[in-house]
């Protein structure tokens, strides 16, 4: 059985990185919940998912708001 395709661009278990470097206006996404190491080299390899956890934030409303970033795209 094949996976559900799923509409959203940017998932949980994406780098930081990764979804910066593929969309950057997620930028002031990362921003207003105060995650600032967009930048920094924990970004290659920690997961939106793994961020959220550091930073106390809900993963799912996080993911939903850089896909709504990314909507138009």
């Amino acid at each position: 059985m094949k996976p559900t395709p799923t509409k959203d661009k940017i998932t949980a278990d994406m780098t930081i990185k990764d979804v910066i470097d593929k969309y950057p206006q997620t930028a002031m996404v990362f921003m207003k919940y105060n995650v600032g190491c967009i930048g920094c080299l924990a970004a290659s390899f920690e997961k939106v998912k793994d961020i959220a956890t550091v930073h106390g934030i809900d993963a799912i409303q996080l993911v939903k708001d850089l896909n709504a970033a990314v909507s138009n795209q």
